[in-house]
Formats: structure tokens, C-alpha cells, sequence
């Protein structure tokens, strides 16, 4: 979506330990697209937290009439440093891209695109879908992965559950109630994401890696996190320090997304749909993006962003630079 690994170490479960301090993220309304724009519910970045782990962006849209919205229809955009995760509740999106991966995007499956030195990709809504409703997630690639060559995966988790609840783990591992999964999609630092659901008026406990920081984003119903009460759209967030999740939903069906992973321990420069490092690297990469696409003069000869098949729409120009310097994300202490 345009910006408009390792499993994680084993838990001791007789060792159970929960912080009880949960920060609350709530989502700013953002755009995404000309006149019909759908709206989408920006948690991360914000100014309150800028990486939970190396998640980096979170975008959560709908459930939304395609009619009435337009829908998710991004032409061909560029990405650098920085891998895209697209999970999904209801419809269905095409992704195109210029290393030549094609794929829809259906729920229950994740979707993961490593733009790395860099890649160019489309996302259209398919013609059958008519209610849209899911995530787009960006993770930041660490600096000895962030040059890589891009590459697309697919996986499709078999869900764990039990009594009024089940949890399909797409990254990383985790453990409910002695049940343990594991995602074979590569990450390049220690990750984690899977979707939960759970029946009214029902309590859970998920194991997860101490050295993690972990977020709930709620969807719908009404759920409690270690104690803490979120509300739909909110993203609730637990420091590193804890291995145990405590969930309580409500008296409705709760549906939800949990995020996690080791603190990213570099400063990141993100800018439209460039991840960096500098000022001047982030400059470079909208230049050459600008060259390729025969929006502005400039040197394309590198083709960084790739091509892409005759007769596809037109590529999205990037915006204007903002005329103060850019500068790193910094998490607060």
C-alpha cells in the first residue's frame, strides 16, 4: 500500500510475568486515493510511537461497500528498506509488482513483499469483492537486510483454537493453552503477527518472547489487554518485559490483530513510502523514483524501482518534498 526471520526464544511457562502498564494508540483518519477515497485508520506511525518492534506502519481500513468507498485501488508505487504485510478479513486485492510476483490477497493469508534496494507495486481491488476490511503493515528491514534483493511470500496458517476463542499465527511463534505455532515467513529481525478471535465474555493467555515489545489492534468488540480496556480501532501497547498476554473480551465477539517483536535498535528516516536512513538517502530514492517514471529529469539508468507491463496505469508521482530537513524516528525511552 502506498503511505498517503527467526522464531522468537521459547517461553518458561512456570515462569509467567505480565507488566500491567498498557499505552493506548489511537488512529488518525487518513485518505487514501482521489475524490472516492476510502478511508483508512492510521495507528503507526504517530507521534507517540513510531515502531513497535520493527512494525513500522499500520493502516486499518473498513468493513467498508466498495460502492460507496472506491475501494483500494493504488496504482504502481515505489518502496525501499522496508518489507509490506497485507492480511485480510473480507475481499479480495491483486498485488502486482516489478520482480514479476503476482497474487490476490485473500483473508486468512498474509502476503509479504521485501522491497529491500527497491521495488514497484500495484494493488487493485478484485471485481468480485464488495466489502473491503483488513490491515497494511510495513516492517523496517535492519541495515544489514535493508539493501537486499526484493522477494514476494505467501502463507496461509492453520489456526490454532479452543474453547471460544482461535488464533492464526501468519509471522514469527507464539503459544495459548499448550498449543504452539510457528510461521515460516521469512523475517530479517525477530517478528511477530497473527490474527485472534474470541467469543463473548472470554479469557485467554498467550504465551510471547519477554524481549519482545507487543501491540493489540482491536477490530471490533470490546477487549481488555492485561487489565487495560480498548476500544475498537485502538492499539493497545505493552513494552518489552512481559511474557504473558492477558485478554478479556466483553460482551461481544472480539476480533483483533497482535504485533510484536524485538526493539529495532536503529534510527529509521520514513518518508512516503521510502525507508532510509538520511536526509540525502531519502532524497535520492524519490529522485530516482521521479527519473524512472519520466515524472522529473534525472539520472533512471540504475532502475532501482523496476519495470512494469505495457498498458497498467499510471504510476504514482511522488509528492513534494516538505522544505524542512527530514529527520530519523525516535521512539520514546
Amino acid at each position: 500500500m502506498s503511505n498517503l526471520e527467526h522464531s522468537p526464544a521459547e517461553v518458561n511457562c512456570s515462569e509467567v510475568t505480565s507488566h500491567a502498564e498498557v499505552e493506548v494508540l489511537t488512529p488518525r483518519e487518513v485518505p487514501l486515493g482521489g475524490p472516492r477515497a476510502m478511508t483508512v485508520f492510521r495507528t503507526l506511525p504517530q507521534k507517540q510511537r513510531s515502531l513497535i518492534g520493527a512494525w513500522c506502519f499500520l493502516d486499518h481500513y473498513g468493513p467498508d461497500d466498495v460502492k460507496a468507498t472506491g475501494g483500494m485501488n493504488v496504482p504502481r508505487h515505489p518502496h525501499t528498506g522496508l518489507q509490506t504485510v497485507s492480511w485480510l478479513f473480507t475481499g479480495e486485492i491483486n498485488h502486482m509488482d516489478s520482480a514479476g510476483f503476482k497474487a490476490t490477497v485473500r483473508p486468512g493469508e498474509v502476503n509479504l513483499m521485501t522491497a529491500g534496494h527497491g521495488i514497484s507495486h500495484s494493488e487493485i481491488l478484485t471485481d468480485g469483492t464488495t466489502i473491503l476490511h483488513g490491515a497494511q503493515l510495513w516492517t523496517a528491514l535492519p541495515e544489514h537486510a535493508r539493501d537486499m534483493e526484493h522477494t514476494f511470500e505467501n502463507y496461509r496458517p492453520e489456526p490454532l483454537s479452543g474453547p471460544g476463542w482461535s488464533m492464526s499465527v501468519f509471522m514469527g511463534s507464539y503459544e495459548i493453552s499448550g498449543q504452539r505455532s510457528a510461521s515460516p515467513i521469512a523475517t530479517h529481525s525477530e517478528l511477530g503477527g497473527a490474527e485472534l478471535r474470541l467469543e463473548p465474555n472470554t479469557q485467554i493467555e498467550i504465551l510471547v518472547p519477554e524481549h519482545h515489545e507487543h501491540g493489540i489492534l482491536l477490530d471490533s468488540g470490546a477487549l481488555q489487554l492485561n487489565g487495560h480496556q480498548l476500544a475498537p480501532r485502538d492499539l493497545g501497547f505493552v513494552r518489552t518485559g512481559s511474557n504473558t498476554l492477558r485478554l478479556a473480551s466483553g460482551d461481544e465477539p472480539v476480533l483483533a490483530l497482535l504485533i510484536g517483536g524485538e526493539p529495532l535498535k536503529e534510527d529509521i528516516l520514513m518518508w512516503w513510502n521510502f525507508v532510509g536512513r538520511t536526509h540525502e538517502e531519502v532524497l535520492a530514492f524519490r529522485a530516482q523514483w521521479q527519473a524512472e517514471i519520466g515524472a522529473e529529469p534525472g539520472d533512471a539508468s540504475e532502475d532501482r524501482f523496476g519495470p512494469f507491463p505495457p498498458g497498467t496505469p499510471a504510476a504514482l508521482p511522488a509528492p513534494a518534498l516538505p522544505t524542512v530537513r527530514l529527520r530519523p524516528r525516535v521512539n520514546p525511552s
